[in-house]
């Protein structure tokens, strides 16, 4: 069919399911369907990004490209009293992060739907999270991570993760030319953790 999970409105058919997820020593139970990101797990690298990141109560979060919202749920709890926003383009994943944040009892996040930053174009960040959507291109990509090095506050970090036969290494030079330092923070089943830190 050609359609993949940065569909602004996914064709697939609804099939809803649910799964159960222990990340950051929490229990979470995510509902999912077609048409997004992973629906059945947490994915491999999703998975990495979460164990890896850094964040600090009271901070300013952004989950962008947020999916069915695993990342920007898991933050949420550390980064509380602080703020969390999730965005994401695709419509569906949308609708069903906003389920999932009422699923987990999640107080301090928000939803909004729309293409890369322009939903939070009012808003800075601490820390902006982000497993990209490779199979867009670059042509994709490579705008969201302008627009995230545009909206971290000083000091803040931005959070990638790819899989390193999908480009990580490319994504990583592109953060540093954005005038970010950056490092390897984890690495492993073959995807790489980036934090780039706004000077």
């Amino acid at each position: 069919m050609g359609e993949h999970y940065f569909t602004e409105q996914p064709q697939a058919p609804r099939r809803p399911r649910e799964f159960e997820a222990r990340l950051r020593g929490r229990l979470y139970r995510f509902r999912t369907e077609r048409g997004v990101f992973s629906p059945d797990r947490i994915d491999p690298g999703t998975r990495l990004l979460i164990e890896g990141m850094t964040v600090y109560p009271g901070e300013t979060i952004l989950d962008l490209g947020c999916g069915y919202g695993p990342i920007g749920i898991a933050a949420a709890p550390l980064a509380a009293p602080g703020r969390v926003y999730l965005t994401d383009v695709n419509g569906r994943a949308a609708e069903l992060a906003r389920e999932n944040i009422r699923l987990n009892g999640i107080e301090n996040a928000e939803v909004r739907v729309g293409d890369g930053l322009a939903p939070v174009a009012d808003v800075w960040f601490d820390v902006i999270l982000t497993n990209p959507p490779i199979r867009a291109g670059y042509t994709v990509v490579f705008p969201l991570l302008e627009g995230a090095a545009e909206h971290l506050k000083p000091g803040g970090r931005l959070y990638l993760v790819a899989r390193v036969r999908q480009g990580a290494k490319t994504l990583a030079a592109k953060m540093a030319s954005l005038g970010l330092e950056v490092n390897e923070a984890e690495r492993g089943s073959g995807y790489r953790l980036y934090q780039g830190a706004k000077p």
